[in-house]
């Protein structure tokens, strides 16, 4: 899609498709009547990329389609602030490996990246003009005001450091230095553009625009984070990896919320694909490929049980590897790449421990124990409650669990996994009243969310 073929309203609407806020829009719209819109996202260089980056690709490829002028930001000194846990040598190269990554991934997108500017950070905010306007801000810029603008993105501890209150600050501040129209970001980031369009002005600088992506749910249902790896797929995972990892993913019948899998369809294939349909291939065994027009039908079909996730799971796992793919190969063919990597992220070399270390950390082991042994059981604690079976259903992942939808007097019926095929038959599951722990965290059985626990037991008869 050439972009001198679209008109104003087609490229708003390419711009702005999918994402779940814009502050600004009016006056986007009146920039992309005049010339081409300029945008930048940033991101900061420290844990590998995952697949979650091609929820942000994908909108770059969309602004990028629509004639945008778009600046990627490596912002090495966010990074620097973040507890300065890398060396400047180290954030050097991750930069230089945030950029090579970041324009695989718009390749194997298949979009143009002529109009795409790679910027490092530290080449403009060391600058005597970036310095002194952090100085003029911190004297407009309430404590509380850098405070609640960065409450979501900044971590927060007891004991705050004076960093996470300059953060929002210097991420306002690059609007002006990048020169550009719009920032794009997560809505997680919505305080900090708020913060920019109270205070940008207030020091003599224009007023921006801001757009925001929906914060898509990784694979165990929470924020896909580089630090957990079993909530992330990285991007250079071998395709065995990638299948084990979606395979394991929660993703519940008819949960339509929290399915980080369904998700991806929504925000990377079905837009990285260029059409609306969406095809679920299956073998005609069990029943032959599923169409579905556009991902409305998908998710609706899905919030009616009428998709079985594993066949769902299988679908995101053969369009993720065919889009990693020429990723993988890029640095497999390439011993510099490689060598880039390694250089990035070494690996960490633990040393075996000493004797006395092994016995230091046993002793706080033991002294735990011997607590749990003085602590006297409270029966009291545990949550038990009567609930009746609404429905019982084989899981679809596993031979020897079933999954229930139990009523227990709440607002609605609760989603356990028990152990019980094999042992009582699926029939009689049905209306059964089974007595139920309640008070357990919820555990992820296979791809399943379970919210309680079927208590049950063998009599001397058997």
């Amino acid at each position: 899609m050439a972009s001198a073929s679209l008109s104003p309203d087609e490229k708003f609407s390419l711009i702005t498709r999918n994402l779940q806020e814009t502050l600004g829009a009016d006056a986007m719209k009146k920039v992309i009547e005049e010339r081409d819109l300029k945008v930048y996202w940033g991101t900061a260089t420290t844990g590998r990329p995952h697949v979650a980056y091609f929820v942000p690709m994908c909108k770059i490829a969309d602004f990028l389609r629509a004639g945008c002028k778009v600046k990627v930001l490596f912002a090495d000194l966010h990074a620097y602030l973040d507890n300065q846990k890398a060396p400047w040598e180290l954030l050097r190269l991750r930069v230089q490996y945030y950029e090579v990554i970041i324009k695989s991934m718009l390749e194997s997108i298949g979009v143009n990246i002529e109009k795409l500017e790679f910027v490092r950070g530290t080449t403009f905010q060391l600058s005597e003009k970036y310095v002194l306007d952090v100085f003029r801000l911190s004297t407009t810029v309430t404590q509380h005001d850098a405070k609640k603008a960065g409450a979501e993105v900044v971590k927060q501890v007891e004991h705050p450091l004076l960093s996470g209150l300059l953060y929002p600050g210097l991420q306002a501040l690059d609007e002006e230095y990048l020169d550009v129209d719009a920032q794009f970001g997560g809505v997680d980031q919505r305080k900090i553009f708020t913060y920019a369009e109270k205070y940008l002005p207030q020091m003599g600088y224009k007023k921006r625009m801001h757009m925001m992506n929906p914060m898509v749910p990784g694979l165990t249902g929470g924020k896909m984070s580089s630090s957990d790896a079993d909530s992330k797929i990285d991007m250079l995972d071998s395709a065995a990896d990638v299948k084990k990892k979606i395979r394991k993913a929660f993703c519940e019948e008819g949960n339509i919320t929290e399915n980080g899998v369904l998700m991806f369809v929504k925000y990377v294939l079905i837009p990285i694909s260029g059409r609306e349909e969406f095809v679920i291939e299956r073998d005609e065994k069990y029943g032959g490929n599923l169409r579905f027009a556009n991902y409305q039908v998908l998710e609706d079909s899905f919030a009616k049980k009428e998709i079985f996730p594993l066949d769902l799971k299988n679908a995101v796992t053969v369009e993720l590897n065919k889009l990693m793919d020429p990723i993988r190969a890029k640095f497999e063919s390439s011993a510099e790449l490689t060598e880039l990597l390694h250089s990035a992220y070494p690996e960490a070399k633990k040393s075996p421990p000493t004797e006395a270390k092994a016995a230091k950390a046993k002793a706080p082991k033991k002294q735990e124990a011997a607590k749990a042994v003085e602590r006297a059981v409270d029966v009291s604690r545990l949550d038990f409650r009567v609930g009746r079976i609404v429905s019982a259903e084989m899981h679809p992942e596993a031979d020897k669990l079933y999954v229930e939808s139990i009523d227990v007097g709440e607002a609605e019926p609760r989603t356990v996994v028990s152990g019980l095929a094999g042992k009582v038959p699926l029939e009689q599951m049905q209306g059964r009243l089974v007595v139920l722990l309640c008070n357990l965290k919820p555990v992820n059985m296979r791809g399943v969310k379970s919210h309680a626990m079927v208590m049950c037991a063998v009599g001397e008869d058997g």
